[in-house]
């Protein structure tokens, strides 16, 4: 048996049973760095840190004052808060404790937020502040078993008549706590010690594109396998220092939290995405996780100021970009065939010329020490990923779904391979069925659906494979290239299969102002898209052709827009099949967002929502077509 079997199989039940391994083992190590604003509320932040001890004195006490108000081992403790290091600690006192967080985005409505607490069962909510408090107030009378709501920031919150302790603040629920462990000293020992592999840990509820969430039934044996997965890929070390802003409540961002609980490195939490810019060179992160939109508005951002600098700069800014990508294929195709990530003599010159010009204030603008991204949770257009991998950011694309606990996949360090999502992580297998779906087999895959026996039947067959609803293909050498969800390939009128997520991977890649996509073509015969734009690219292109001072909607009704965007549909024309090609567009009058339901948590496009609001919009496309 190898070394990484050895490590996996011989795992720990739980990650409380890590944590409380990981504490012993480097009490004094710097576990967590966090923002506190400035006092007096101008200013950069300050940034704290938490040993892995002091982490654990606030665990071990959130802990016992969860067990003090009577939760019990399985029972759902929910948590609704944005990324902060509360969090993580919240969630690390819930496992401790033996229960299971149900988790909640701060985003998520109060009509949606009462109905994951209720499918879960939930016995207490954390809340993170006063706007989550009203929520689970509004909802009181339809959750009889919700026996308190625990405010992480207790600003703003006003005591209500009749309540008593139904609402605790977090400072109070850890003195309790504290005061409750110097009676109990071996409770979280005895408690953890207690909990077994199967046991439940977490309850994720799936954003879905479609219909109500489900609640994705995690025990502890997933979290306690991906973290010592995560480890056995090599890919982070004890002397990482990892920036984590991902949505917690996801599982992409949850996962991360139990690979540095096994490795011991940093991690910098703060989930404020108009922060990430600022912090980016205060943290100086060696890694940090990310969804592609996130490298797409950072591509977008980069090509929109070279040509706010001019022809010139903008030029520049081309040449680069194509030689970053000519490199990064370069480098990336030697590695494969010799080991050797070289290129020939005349591109490196160039890029040497390039990276002096334009990659290194790139590198500067993420901090200077990042190593590599991890991309995952939707596909990264591959003509981005080649520009950031020639310009010294390497975009580790990983694949995986809530149901296998996020990290299935991953590129192998400096093999990785643009465009894949690389190797099954040690422990998963995996097959491609008949007809082209990717199926995973592991200790990663979830128990079931919560209270829903026959969807989850629909998804797991009884030796173990979980469909995933995604359509792939394995290389001779186990990369794996995701082509598409199977329920999203369409097929025109003329029988011509496409997947509408490559053609618009490709639409970011050519036009710097995209900021969503849908190409709709099902049963049509011919390709159209939906497209909105990004507000501050397209309003600062917009400044300097004659449309300054015009809203947004006014900017995107213009000729001229119509006309800058038709020329970035052109260029994607010439590289697509003749019935994958886009006849026509409608730009629309904002951006797709999650507050309108278009997007979910974690930035993914909600066709079905999209299609039915801009149904308008696609008729008129196809009006005086036969099939119209």
């Amino acid at each position: 048996m190898s070394d990484t079997q050895t490590l996996i199989e011989n795992r720990p039940p739980s990650v409380a049973a890590l944590f409380l391994e990981r504490v012993a083992a480097t009490p004094d190590g710097e576990a967590y760095r966090y923002p506190v604003p400035a006092a007096s509320g101008e200013g950069p932040d300050e940034w704290r840190s938490l040993s892995w001890a002091q982490a654990a004195e606030r665990v071990y006490a959130i802990a016992a004052g969860l067990i003090e108000l009577g939760v019990r081992p399985e029972q759902r403790v929910a948590l609704a808060s944005s990324t902060r290091v509360e969090w993580i600690l919240v969630d690390l006192g819930i496992m401790c404790a033996g229960a299971a967080t149900t988790t909640v985005y701060p985003s998520t409505k109060s009509d949606e937020s009462a109905f994951i607490l209720s499918d879960s069962e939930s016995r207490v909510l954390v809340a993170e502040d006063a706007e989550q408090l009203a929520k689970a107030r509004e909802k009181r009378a339809e959750l009889p078993e919700l026996s308190h709501v625990i405010v992480i920031d207790s600003a703003g919150v006003e005591s209500a008549d009749g309540e008593g302790d139904w609402v605790i603040g977090l400072a109070e629920l850890e003195k309790r706590g504290a005061a409750y462990l110097e009676k109990n000293p071996d409770l979280i020992k005895e408690k953890v010690g207690a909990i077994t592999k199967d046991q439940l840990a977490t309850l994720i509820y799936t954003s879905g594109t479609t219909g109500r969430p489900k609640g994705v039934r995690l025990p502890h044996d997933n979290w306690s396998y991906m973290a010592k997965a995560i480890a056995a890929t090599g890919l982070v070390g004890k002397d990482d220092v990892q920036y984590l802003w991902l949505p917690l409540a996801h599982v992409f961002g949850k996962v991360l939290t139990s690979g540095q609980i096994e490795v011991g490195h940093v991690t910098a939490v703060d989930g404020r995405v108009d922060k990430i810019i600022e912090n980016l060179p205060v943290v100086q992160p060696t890694y940090m996780a990310a969804v592609p939109r996130i490298f797409e508005k950072v591509y977008n951002g980069v090509a929109a100021k070279a040509r706010a600098g001019g022809g010139a700069k903008y030029k520049i800014f081309q040449w680069a970009a194509e030689v970053s990508r000519e490199y990064a294929k370069a480098t990336q195709d030697n590695f494969r065939r010799t080991g050797v990530a070289s290129a020939p003599f005349g591109l490196s010159a160039k890029h040497k010329v390039a990276d002096t010009l334009v990659f290194a204030k790139i590198r500067e603008a993420f901090g200077g020490n990042l190593r590599a991204c991890v991309s995952g949770s939707a596909a990264l257009a591959p003509d981005i990923g080649y520009f950031f991998a020639g310009a010294g950011i390497h975009i580790l694309e990983g694949y995986g779904l809530t149901e296998s606990s996020a990290a299935s996949f991953v590129n192998p360090g400096e093999a990785y391979r643009t465009g894949t999502v690389g190797k099954p992580l040690p422990g998963t297998e995996v097959r491609i069925a008949d007809d082209g779906e990717i199926l995973l087999r592991g200790p990663g895959i979830m128990e079931g659906y919560q209270g829903l026996p026959e969807k989850t039947a629909e998804v797991l067959e009884s030796d173990g494979w979980f469909h995933t609803g995604d359509i792939g293909e394995l290389s001779p050498d186990g990369y794996l290239r995701i082509t598409d969800r199977k329920k999203d390939l369409i097929k025109t009128s003329g029988g011509k299969y496409i997947a509408p997520a490559e053609v618009e991977g490709q639409f970011k890649a050519v036009c710097p102002y995209v900021s969503n996509i849908l190409v709709h073509g099902a049963d049509r015969n011919f390709c159209t898209a939906l497209i909105a734009l990004d507000e501050p690219s397209i309003l600062a292109w917009a400044a300097d052709n004659g449309l300054g001072g015009k809203s947004y909607a006014e900017v995107v009704a213009a000729p001229a827009t119509v006309e800058l965007i038709d020329g970035s549909v052109r260029t994607l024309n010439e590289g697509l099949q003749r019935w994958q090609t886009i006849k026509k567009f409608k730009l629309l009058p904002r951006d797709l967002d999650i507050e309108h339901g278009e997007l979910t948590p974690s930035l993914k496009l909600k066709r079905p929502v999209v299609e039915r609001e801009y149904k308008h919009l696609i008729d008129e496309m196809y009006a005086g077509t036969r099939e119209a």
